[in-house]
């Protein structure tokens, strides 16, 4: 037990590996937005007394490995993350100045699944996402090719 935090009267280690998009999986988390939102996502956590421990923003998918206190309910953290994180894109990207209302930038939902005692082996699944999509984009992309030779 190396890495358990304590509250009032519990002991705890509670990691999940959340994963959620951007509505139609819009291409939109790249350049300056991308390199913005990690410090987004860990200041809103601390907000909520969770911390981000490992995160990886790809092109169109947030992963995160997040450390939330049993007294907060997982569905309320990704929401508060999600809900906080797309008003904030519209202030400071789409120059609104009200909040994001009757507009919605991530999708509904999430992915989210208990890490447990495999928690190394889920680091380095974000920490090589990227590269583990272009992989599988080379082999879909053979995969997609008509046969040499023959009609299609």
């Amino acid at each position: 037990m190396d890495d358990v935090a304590t509250l009032a009267h519990t002991t705890w280690e509670c990691k999940y590996h959340a994963v959620f998009i951007p509505k139609y999986r819009r291409k939109l988390l790249y350049g300056q937005l991308r390199k913005e939102l990690g410090q987004v996502f860990r200041r809103l956590a601390e907000q909520k007394e969770c911390c981000v421990e490992e995160g990886h923003l790809m092109s169109d998918h947030v992963h995160m490995l997040v450390s939330i206190p049993p007294k907060h309910a997982v569905s309320q953290v990704v929401g508060y993350l999600k809900g906080k994180t797309a008003i904030h894109i519209a202030r400071t990207c789409l120059g609104r100045r009200q909040n994001y209302t009757g507009q919605h930038f991530w999708a509904r939902g999430y992915f989210v699944s208990t890490v447990g005692r495999d928690e190394a082996a889920v680091r380095e699944y974000i920490q090589k996402q990227e590269l583990e999509d272009k992989r599988s984009d080379q082999l879909n992309m053979w995969k997609n090719e008509p046969p040499v030779g023959g009609s299609p």
